[in-house]
């Protein structure tokens, strides 16, 4: 087991090395430079020595491979750069909207954890009856229901029943947890519907698979309650596939919720990363991608480890 982990932990480095190379080429080949864009975002006129001159202070009159390396041992250093935008260290430009987006993804996975396994179980416990067909349409509801549009239904109910909105301004959990759920709790409970919704239609369907077991049977035939029988031999089993679909969700929610930022005003990883993209902003967007693609890479590990500890049968060499 250790073997397998250490081997695992070794992939990594080629894998976000490729994705590296990757990124750092394609923004090269897109179109588009961000001096001419700082000066045209002015209003400015600026002459091409001028032009010449900032591109050299970045760093881009040099040749792509050297660029490269001197990034790639930045980040060997833990050393990102600065932001080619702001100028400002990029470490401290994500580190402040690391804390909302990851409180936010923690968030939403709890509400749909919450909502999708007991939904899952009951609708296939109860297959075929009122309560499923309930189940079943709330799930696909939640499927068809952007988080977004559902972000701005609340965000209009607050306005027009209750006239109040939520903080605008995040605010720490250390430093006032009131706050800091006051404004969080709407844009988890929009983002975790929809997120619940997948997970809900997976634990139906991983939960009718394995109650046709051949175990299951056996396990009913010796008279245990059926307590028991779905909560340590079905829903353990049931699990495995609920869970990777949970952790490719929350590895998507960290630098993929966009809309849902702008809708609720969260200055987070999602925003950053647009903000990034239309600036041509080379340095932040490249770390950006690097630590979206280290989340992904890590959450999967970490749900290949949890789907060995819950079902003994499945070994790593």
């Amino acid at each position: 087991m250790w073997q397998y982990i250490l081997k695992r932990l070794l992939l990594m480095i080629p894998t976000l090395l490729g994705v590296a190379a990757l990124v750092f080429l394609l923004l090269r080949v897109l179109p588009g430079d961000i001096v001419e864009l700082k000066y045209a975002g002015s209003g400015t006129f600026a002459p091409r020595q001028v032009i010449e001159v900032e591109r050299k202070q970045l760093g881009l009159d040099k040749p792509l491979w050297r660029q490269f390396v001197s990034w790639m041992w930045g980040i060997v250093r833990f050393d990102f750069g600065t932001s080619m935008w702001t100028g400002r260290p990029i470490a401290h430009e994500v580190a402040i909207r690391l804390e909302l987006s990851l409180e936010l993804a923690l968030m939403a996975t709890f509400v749909a954890v919450l909502i999708s396994i007991p939904l899952g179980t009951l609708a296939a416990l109860k297959q075929d009856t009122w309560i499923d067909y309930f189940v079943r349409v709330f799930s696909i509801a939640g499927l068809a229901i952007p988080s977004f549009w559902l972000g701005i239904l609340i965000i209009l109910v607050f306005i027009i029943f209750f006239k109040w909105l939520p903080p605008l301004t995040f605010t720490s959990f250390w430093v006032d947890p009131k706050a800091n759920l006051t404004q969080l709790l709407w844009p988890a409970l929009a983002v975790g519907y929809r997120y619940s919704a997948v997970a809900t239609r997976m634990t139906r369907s991983a939960v009718l698979e394995v109650l046709h077991e051949d175990y299951i049977r056996t396990a009913r035939a010796k008279g245990l309650w059926e307590k028991v029988v779905l909560t340590r031999h079905a829903l353990k089993n049931a699990l495995l596939p609920v869970i990777t679909v949970l952790g490719l969700e929350f590895a998507f929610l960290v630098g993929g919720l966009v809309v849902t930022e702008q809708v609720f005003n969260l200055n987070g990883i999602g925003k950053l990363f647009v903000e990034a993209i239309s600036q041509r902003d080379y340095t932040m967007v490249q770390s950006l991608v690097l630590l979206t693609s280290f989340v992904f890479i890590f959450v999967n590990f970490i749900v290949d480890l949890v789907n060995a500890w819950l079902d003994p049968r499945i070994r790593y060499q």
